[in-house]
């Protein structure tokens, strides 16, 4: 963040624009809550400003300072539509392609706004006038306090901005777990803890709200789990029917993946979801073993060294089949 980038900032808020603010589908903790803090610094400076976001978020995070306010476009089309047709300025934050707002990305990409991208994704598409790219970054949520503190409003940080970017940073880092959790890191989540976000409350929240059905569906997970021992490798299977047959709500297969990395020996992760007529796939790893590229190759997505994800057109059975069979080349380069 150049001082000139921030200067830029400033005389765009300066225009009093109208200000949408917006997150890739399916937000996510850091997603969530970088847009509700960036909300509230907005609010708290005068701005006119509103969340956009392309579907909804999980309950999980519902409970968020304001998170009632997100406009969800898949909910209300026509007044999200709206919004961001008239809107003079957009901030993209947790994303750095447009594709990745789905449903909302006709709209920006017809959209006359100009544009100020937060994120922390590897290459960065050039559709903004101020980028703020940083992947070696622990979280989005991270960079919206830096980018704060940058523009002169550390001081204006109270609870709710706090409580909304500390449970970013604590999801995205995987509870601060994640090799991308960096000293600056507890430094900031420590300033945040001061101004008010509760950490044992938000942590709470977040973890321990599991309804029984969420259970029996990481059940059902771990029974499908396959442990390829040769190459690292484990990943998990999960139907369309036995989301049904849970009562599967958005958010209850967060964080299943991670248990394939928690087995001895183990340095690559993936789960398989069935979704309609196409798979949803997140991948995860250990050391410098890189998903983004695993996922850029072969499942049209990306992400970060040890944490990607992406989809396959087709059936489970086709998506397992490639995986099975591009892994044995990909990790013979770390293993």
């Amino acid at each position: 963040m150049t001082i000139q980038d921030i200067q830029t900032v400033k005389d765009l808020l300066a225009e009093q624009p109208v200000i949408s603010i917006i997150p890739h589908k399916n937000p996510d903790g850091d997603a969530v809550g970088s847009c509700l803090g960036l909300y509230h610094y907005l609010k708290q400076l005068g701005c006119n400003a509103t969340v956009v976001a392309p579907n909804d978020f999980p309950n999980f995070l519902k409970w968020m300072p304001a998170a009632t306010d997100i406009l969800i476009y898949d909910n209300e089309p026509e007044k999200a539509t709206a919004q961001i047709e008239a809107s003079t300025l957009i901030f993209t934050l947790d994303f750095n392609s447009l594709k990745r707002a789905d449903t909302l990305t006709p709209l920006l990409e017809a959209s006359v706004a100009t544009f100020v991208m937060i994120d922390h994704h590897e290459a960065p598409e050039e559709y903004a006038k101020v980028t703020f790219s940083q992947p070696e970054a622990s979280s989005t949520c991270e960079m919206v306090y830096v980018f704060i503190e940058a523009m002169g409003g550390a001081l204006q940080i109270g609870a709710e901005i706090a409580t909304c970017l500390y449970t970013g940073i604590m999801t995205d880092t995987g509870n601060f777990k994640y090799q991308s959790t960096h000293s600056n890191t507890y430094r900031v989540a420590a300033v945040l803890i001061d101004r008010g976000a509760n950490n044992s409350e938000i942590n709470g929240k977040v973890y321990d709200t599991n309804s029984f059905d969420r259970l029996q569906l990481l059940s059902a997970s771990l029974q499908n789990m396959v442990f390829l021992k040769e190459y690292h490798a484990a990943y998990i299977t999960l139907t369309a029917e036995e989301l049904q047959r849970f009562n599967f709500r958005k958010g209850d297969t967060e964080g299943f993946v991670n248990y394939g990395l928690t087995i001895e020996g183990s340095k690559l992760a993936a789960i398989f979801i069935q979704e309609g007529n196409f798979v949803k796939i997140s991948l995860r790893s250990k050391g410098n073993v890189d998903v983004n590229m695993l996922a850029r190759e072969h499942f049209k997505g990306g992400g970060h060294i040890n944490a990607a994800g992406g989809r396959y057109d087709g059936t489970i059975e086709q998506a397992v089949a490639l995986f099975r069979g591009v892994i044995p080349a990909f990790l013979s380069q770390y293993i």
